[in-house]
């Protein structure tokens, strides 16, 4: 069902196919440019027992949605409706609430807030009950904002989503839809999806499995509840091939595929430098670097140390072939989403089964790293 040659990507579609066998996932998408120019736009395998995956089937990307909140707080603050070290109760004044009126949008983009509440108790809670469950939170102790850095999951990007609405009116789906996927041309993705849209793809959508005992059990999150109530850091959905156009934007510094720009080149490169740098992530366990959104290349802190016979697997990384400036997202052990600028390469990737960590981390470099050697871009010792 791939719109392009899977032959052109040998090592890589092996790769794909060894965690089929191994019961990792049932099907994926796999779309791959460089300079600009398609190399690979992949459907392999099946979106749901029976029914084969196309490239063009929606499916979810999970925290690989978190950079296109990023992008909208981007937006306005080109706009000047905001600054980025804006206390972010400046804008939502309930958020201040028990201790949190220093925490910044610069701290929540950087994941240094330190308000990672877990049970938000979304879907079935709507927006309002999530912001303000969110407001109501005690920062964790010992945290200093900026300093100390931990992966939050979600409550962070309710927030920023939260503080897109009150400047622009919008609800953050709207927004994203209106803002960044129509002028990507992504016609097929949602953060959000409306009803009547449900309604048409319900059939469509890729079913998410869980692959941890290699027996497949679906997860609900293709019903109507999980992919109409929007969370802005975990129900992105729509086909790769389009998730992948906003890191084909950022390679074109800002401008879309019609020529329109989208964020300056300046605005591009905020966001794909490194903010925070060399601490500690308290929820990965490892360190880690971050853009505004966007995780930078990691590997550095891991390279050259060996745990037996290989090197350790940087969660959420590029592999050992990706270039220093390498940025993206990842999403829930299923997704991977980044931008090479030394090569030009923009990769998206997902596949429909979440094993666990360890699973997962050698699926991920295992196809990133055969990529890298299918385009000719890892050293012959790889």
């Amino acid at each position: 069902m791939s719109s392009t040659d899977p032959s052109r990507l040998p090592r890589t579609v092996a790769a794909f196919e060894a965690g089929r066998r191994a019961g990792l996932h049932r099907g994926g998408q796999f779309y791959v440019s460089r300079q600009g120019e398609v190399v690979a736009d992949l459907a392999l395998g099946e979106a749901r027992p029976g029914k084969p995956m196309k490239p063009d089937t929606p499916i979810l990307w999970l925290s690989s949605s978190k950079p296109f909140a990023a992008v909208a707080i981007a937006q306005l603050w080109e706009r000047g409706l905001l600054d980025l070290d804006d206390p972010i109760a400046r804008h939502v004044p309930e958020f201040a609430q028990r201790g949190k009126e220093g925490i910044t949008l610069r701290h929540a983009l950087t994941h240094t807030g330190g308000f990672r509440l877990l049970n938000l108790g979304w879907p079935q809670a709507s927006w309002e009950e999530v912001v303000e469950r969110i407001c109501h939170t005690r920062p964790e102790p010992r945290w200093v904002p900026g300093e100390t850095a931990g992966y939050h999951l979600a409550s962070s990007w309710f927030i920023l989503g939260e503080v897109v609405r009150r400047l622009d009116g919008r609800p953050f789906e709207s927004y994203v839809r209106s803002e960044i996927f129509e002028p990507l041309g992504m016609d097929r993705c949602w953060i959000g999806m409306p009803e009547e849209v449900f309604d048409g793809l319900e059939d469509e959508v890729a079913e998410m499995e869980n692959t941890e005992s290699r027996t497949a059990v679906a997860f609900p999150w293709h019903k109507r509840l999980y992919l109409t109530r929007s969370n802005p850091g975990a129900n992105g959905c729509g086909p790769v091939r389009e998730l992948a156009r906003l890191y084909e934007m950022f390679l074109a510094r800002g401008r879309t595929p019609s020529g329109e720009r989208l964020l300056s080149p300046q605005t591009v490169e905020a966001l794909s430098c490194p903010h925070r740098v060399g601490l500690f992530d308290k929820t990965f366990q490892t360190y880690l670097d971050w853009g505004l959104g966007l995780i930078v290349n990691s590997r550095h802190y891991v390279a050259g140390r060996d745990d037996g016979d290989e090197e350790p697997i940087v969660p959420y990384g590029y592999g050992r072939f990706a270039s220093r400036r390498a940025f993206g997202h990842s999403g829930r052990r299923s997704s991977t989403a980044f931008a090479d600028p030394e090569h030009g390469l923009a990769v998206a990737f997902a596949v429909n089964g979440i094993p666990d960590a360890e699973s997962h981390d050698r699926r991920t470099r295992d196809l990133v790293e055969n990529l890298y050697r299918d385009l000719g871009l890892a050293p012959s010792q790889g």
